[in-house]
Formats: C-alpha cells, structure tokens, sequence
C-alpha cells in the first residue's frame, strides 16, 4: 500500500535523517482540523512511511470520535532498542526531536507508541524546549502516566456499553483477552471488578485458559511480574496463543498485535463480542464478514481512545480524576453512538464510526475537498 492523498489529508508527509547518529525516521501529519496533530512515535527496525501514514489517518478519526481539539499524526523512528545501548537509543530521540522541532507543537504534538516510554519523551520535551512537545511524560513534568491505566479503563467502558447492545450481562459473560501489556492486564482488572469471568489470556509465549473456575486476575499478574509470562499460571490449561482467537467466550478483547484475525479465520471466531483494544486486530473486510456473521464489533479508535483522551488531559494540565471521568463519558457517548447507527444503518460500527469522525473534521475544515 501506498500513501493516498485524499480531501483530508495527509498534509505534511516528513522524512528526517542525522546520519551521524544513525537516525532515519518519519512525522506524517495527518489533518490539524481539529488541532494539533496528535499522536505516538513508535521506533522499530521495520517502521515503515506507509505504516506512519495509516496510523497517522486512524489518529484523525480517533481524536474526532473523543471529540478532543486534536488533529492525527503519527512518528515513526527505524531503529531496534533491543540492538543498542540505551544511552544510544536517547541520542536517536534526542536527534528525531531536534529535527522536527519546527512542526512543534502548532502541527504536531508527540506522546509514547511502541519502545518509547516517558523517559523518551522527557528527553524529547527537553530537546524542543517545552512541555507541551509531548504528551506522556514523567508524573515529576506533569504527566499523566500510563500506568494509570487509561486505554484500558476506557476498554471496559467501551465493552459494557456494547454488552447491553449484545444482550449480554457483564456480570455473567466470559472474557479472553489476547495480550497481556499495558491495555491488556488494566482491561483485565477493571473487567473482573465488575464481575465478568475471565477464563483466557494470551501473550507471545501462549495461552492459560480456565472456564471452570476462571482465572484469578491478581495470580495472573504475579505470574507476569515474577516469571514473565502468563503461561506460568499454576492453574489452566496451557494452548498455543493463537487459539484465542477461537475460543468460546461471550467477548473477545484484543490488546496486542495487528492483523490478529485473518479472513479464513471467521468462522473459528465464537465470542458474540469484540472489543478492539489494540490497533487494527483485522481488516475492515473482515469486521464486515463478523458483523455479517452477526458479531458485535467495537471499532479500535473508539475503544482504546482512552489513551489520546488522557494525553489531552495532560495537554491541558489536568488531574487523574479529569482524566477518568472525560474517558468513561466521551468513550461510553460514543459506543452508544455508535451502536445505535449500526443497528438503526444495518451496516458495521467501523463504517459508522469513520462516517460520523469524518463530518466531525469536515465541519472544522476549511481547507478539506471532499465530496460525501
């Protein structure tokens, strides 16, 4: 896939090097209709301009859902932490910031994606000289961390909304969650407080399934904590991690890769529900097959916007507390929104979703030429 230009965007595709340092990277700035573009820099060895780009459009609608004055972007760094130092993974950040510093923060405001944490973004708040670089910094620089829990939290509310679409009881519907992160074990906690049974979770290693008992959350967290995988679980039955995507449970939660659930692997799904916590866990023709199939499906930029709405809390220099209740309420409205159109459109959530993000951005944008 190519980069498509379309009505919206995107408005600046920038390539940055510092040969010296060995930093290669992108910024795609998506559509600052709304505001600033928002969103993470994730720094892997494959990182591509092309995944910068998609992800950057998927900000755009995300930041328009949450109804937040963000704009979409997305950077992207080539580089592989696990093959470096770490005082030379800095110098990398530290030389992506100096080199997009002129986008700062009118287009563009940074926060933490995949091997960036907020020790990367205090260095790169730093390297351009103001706070508001950056969103995810540490607590000490008015950060909201992410260890709070916002993605996750803002998963479970994303999930009893759509459970009552679904004619589930939260209380007594079984849950698999397919990875273990950050999204995954706060999605994991919050669930089980409200009483639903978690019988699956997987990780790379594999994974623990319990239905008969179901799987005790804080067990679960020691495993991780103590011997680093969800497989070390004393109770269950250990299966590769694949076989989540097909187990029998009420809702599926995805919180980890991409491209989770393939096109022939429809009809092994089982879960009457799923919840998106990770970005694009499938295609959007295979949403349509789910949904076709009779599905209940909850867009990723409407359930894991938990994040970008914490970063805006940040942005404007808010508290924990804000940040909880701005999540739970713009994330339940527009579940319900969402839910709503689809049954009343018979058409899947996503093409609701985007249709209703996309006349968000177009009332704010002068410049997009668009023709619905």
């Amino acid at each position: 896939m190519t980069i498509e230009f379309d009505g919206f965007g995107p408005e600046r595709v920038i390539e940055v090097y510092n040969p010296k340092v060995g930093m290669h990277g992108f910024l795609v700035i998506d559509n600052t209709a709304l505001g600033p573009g928002k969103g993470g820099i994730r720094m892997t060895p494959g990182v591509t301009k092309t995944e910068v780009y998609k992800l950057a459009r998927t900000m755009t609608w995300k930041n328009a859902m949450a109804e937040i004055p963000f704009g979409g972007a997305k950077g992207g760094i080539i580089a592989d932490p696990r093959q470096m130092s770490v005082e030379k993974k800095y110098e990398i950040i530290k030389a992506y910031a100096q080199a997009v510093k002129p986008f700062i923060p009118k287009d563009y405001v940074a926060g933490p994606d995949i091997n960036t944490t907020e020790k990367e973004m205090e260095i790169f708040a730093k390297t351009v000289g103001t706070n508001k670089a950056c969103t995810g910094k540490p607590k000490s620089m008015g950060g909201l961390p992410h260890e709070l829990g916002s993605t996750g939290f803002g998963v479970v509310e994303a999930t009893e909304v759509a459970a009552e679409f679904t004619g589930l009881n939260l209380k007594d519907a079984t849950v698999a969650i397919e990875g273990f992160g950050n999204v995954g074990t706060f999605a994991g906690k919050f669930l089980t407080e409200k009483g639903a049974k978690l019988v699956g979770v997987s990780d790379i290693q594999g994974l623990v399934t319990d239905f008969q008992n179901g799987l005790d959350y804080e067990k679960l967290m020691q495993a991780v904590q103590h011997e680093g995988s969800v497989v070390k679980y004393k109770n269950g039955k250990i299966l590769p991690n694949h076989d989540i995507v097909g187990l029998d449970v009420d809702i599926l939660i995805t919180a980890a890769i991409p491209d989770l659930i393939k096109i022939n692997e429809v009809d092994q799904v089982k879960a009457k529900l799923i919840v998106e916590g990770s970005n694009i866990p499938m295609t959007h023709e295979v949403e349509k097959e789910l949904f076709e199939k009779g599905v209940i499906l909850v867009p990723d930029f409407i359930a894991n916007a938990g994040g970008v709405i914490s970063s805006y809390v940040e942005f404007i220099e808010g508290t924990e507390k804000q940040m909880f209740e701005m999540v739970k309420e713009r994330i339940q409205r527009n579940t319900k929104l969402t839910m709503n159109e689809s049954k009343k459109e018979g058409i899947d959530p996503r093409t609701v979703a985007v249709k209703i993000a996309r006349k968000r951005v177009l009332e704010k944008c002068a410049n997009c030429k668009v023709t619905e």
